[in-house]
Order: structure tokens, then C-alpha cells, then sequence
């Protein structure tokens, strides 16, 4: 929905400089941190650290990315021509984050999108995050559906390994990685300019 990964990479440098956890390069944020729960990557750098501990570096680690995106939040191009042209089709839609609650809430504040949604499942909800694919069968279980009829959108590594481990369809977009990054995938766009509902159907076909 939106292109953050640079500036949730910039908020995890942040977090690395301050406690002292060494380098982080932008291949090691986009291949292992990306699109996994905020609080997974924490329980993994600080080992030591017990909940109410983790809570407050969550609570650190999501006020700078705040910080840093605030002034420049915005939809990737065509999301809510997208969004509209499925809702009016009857298309049951649901927005599936490893995210917290308050950055969704933070996100949708910025792009006002959240009437086309059906469903919102945040990470909160889910015991395993991606590269599991609890979140994308939460959503399809509570939207009504079968995993076999589900397009996902995703811009992750882990998300796209879950979003296959669902057996679900699987839209891959370069906000974050190269095409080749994203494999396998049905289909990669650059934007949702590329993509309407004659072309997801047909992934069905």
C-alpha cells in the first residue's frame, strides 16, 4: 500500500547505532527483518530482554519510523483506483500486516483508504508471524473465503514466502526488491497502475 521500506530501515540503523548491535545493511533489513513482526527481530537482537523491556524498545523503534516517514507518507500509485474497481466488483478485500495496530492506524491516518477494507488483520492478531502463513489464512477465514481463491499484494520476502504457503495467489510489487527478489510470484508490478481485475482473474485461469 505504501513504500516504507526505506524508512523502516532507516528507523532499525537507529536502533542498531544506539544499543550498539554493530552494522546493518540494507540487504540484511530486506531479507531478514522486512515484513517480519517489529517484535520477533527485537526478541532475536535482544535476547536478554523481558516483555515489558521489548515492549518499550517496540514502542522506541515504531516512534522513529513515525519520525522519519511522517512528512512523506503516500499511497503507492493506483491503490485506490485499485481498491475502488474491486469493492465495485464485489471483491471481498482485507489488509493482512505484521504491524501493530497504531502503525496501521498511523498509515490509514495519511492514506484514507481503510472504507474498501473488510477485514484488518494486524500482527497482534496471529501467534506466528510471516514467513508463516497464519496472517494470510486469518484473513481469508475471516473474509469468508477458501486460500485457493486468494490474491495477495506483497512487497516482503517473508510475505511472499507466506503468502505461497498459503497456496494462495501471489502479487509481488518492487517497492522493496527487485523482481527477481520476489519469486515466485504470479505476477509483479512496479505499481498498481499495472494491475486491474481482469488481470487478477485471470490468474485463475
Amino acid at each position: 500500500m505504501v513504500d516504507n521500506t526505506p524508512y523502516h530501515f532507516k528507523s532499525w540503523q537507529a536502533i542498531y547505532k544506539k544499543y550498539n548491535k554493530g552494522e546493518i545493511t540494507a540487504e540484511t533489513y530486506k531479507s531478514q527483518i522486512s515484513g517480519v513482526p517489529i517484535i520477533d527481530t527485537l526478541k532475536g537482537l535482544f535476547p536478554d530482554a523481558d516483555e515489558t523491556q521489548l515492549q518499550a524498545l517496540l514502542k522506541e523503534k515504531e516512534g522513529l519510523y513515525k519520525e522519519f516517514y511522517g512528512p512523506y507518507v503516500s499511497a503507492v500509485n493506483g491503490l485506490e483506483n485499485l481498491l475502488i474497481e474491486l469493492k465495485d466488483a464485489g471483491v471481498k478485500l482485507a489488509m493482512a500486516s505484521s504491524a501493530t495496530i497504531d502503525d496501521i492506524d498511523f498509515i490509514l491516518s495519511h492514506v484514507p483508504v481503510r472504507q474498501y477494507f473488510d477485514v484488518i488483520i494486524d500482527g497482534n492478531r496471529v501467534s506466528k508471524g510471516k514467513p508463516n502463513p497464519q496472517i494470510f489464512l486469518k484473513a481469508a477465514a475471516d473474509l469468508g473465503m477458501k486460500p485457493e481463491d486468494c490474491v495477495v499484494f506483497e512487497d516482503s520476502i517473508a510475505g511472499i514466502k507466506a503468502a505461497n504457503a498459503a497456496e494462495m495467489k501471489v502479487v509481488g510489487i518492487t517497492t522493496g526488491h527487485p523482481a527477481a527478489k520476489l519469486q515466485p510470484s504470479n505476477l509483479v508490478i512496479k505499481d498498481f497502475t499495472e494491475v486491474d481485475q481482469q488481470k487478477l482473474a485471470k490468474l485463475f485461469e
